[in-house]
């Protein structure tokens, strides 16, 4: 059972908290996410989560893993097939686990999959809404 504990005031107090190699994972992604296109960043759900016309990924440190989550995952599957389908709308995660790692290049692709589609199809959580022009 994870601790509960209050959420990170900001993102950069969320990273900071981190220690050893989830904090360097952390690191990587967070680098890699934020070159790969324009996002709003932020603490949501006591995690990292970013935002492009909507929720397009999260970094997630757990005790043992690092989840690297996308609201259209399941779309990015040919970029990197390791990520898992799961939960609502089409979300897809990769687990990172101590010793397993995701190349920044390609974190960078994930990343600006996912705020492509978000651009061309709208925010994942509204679907069943029409596209605004």
């Amino acid at each position: 059972m994870m601790k509960k504990t209050p959420p990170a005031a900001s993102p950069d107090a969320y990273v900071s908290a981190l220690r050893g190699w989830r904090r360097d994972c952390v690191e990587t992604l967070r680098a890699a996410v934020q070159s790969a296109a324009t996002l709003d960043e932020a603490i949501k759900w006591g995690h990292l989560v970013y935002f492009a016309r909507g929720p397009v990924l999260l970094i997630r440190a757990e005790e043992e893993r690092v989840l690297f989550g996308f609201w259209r995952g399941q779309r990015l599957r040919l970029i990197e097939p390791r990520l898992k389908p799961g939960g609502k709308f089409e979300m897809a995660t990769l687990e990172i686990t101590k010793g397993v790692t995701i190349d920044a290049f390609t974190a960078r692709r994930l990343a600006a999959k996912a705020v492509a589609l978000n651009k061309t199809l709208g925010d994942p959580t509204k679907v069943a809404s029409p596209a605004r022009p």
